[in-house]
């Protein structure tokens, strides 16, 4: 068992195997909006983090701000 595998928790396994198995349509229909309310502020706080945070702390250790 990979470590991925230990971390995950029993429902996103679950909902992965389902979107794996029937497609994005039926899983949108199963799950509802949820789903993407989820992915969309996953990517929000991923790029804010990237794009956003990260740079302007190396900005401000090179004293530019």
């Amino acid at each position: 068992m990979s470590f991925l595998n230990k971390i995950m928790p029993n429902f996103v396994r679950e909902n992965m195997d389902y979107y794996k198995k029937n497609g994005f349509k039926k899983t949108i229909k199963k799950l509802g909006w949820k789903v993407l309310f989820l992915i969309f502020l996953f990517y929000l706080i991923r790029d804010s983090i990237l794009y956003i945070i990260i740079p302007y702390f190396v900005a401000k250790e090179f004293n530019l701000f």
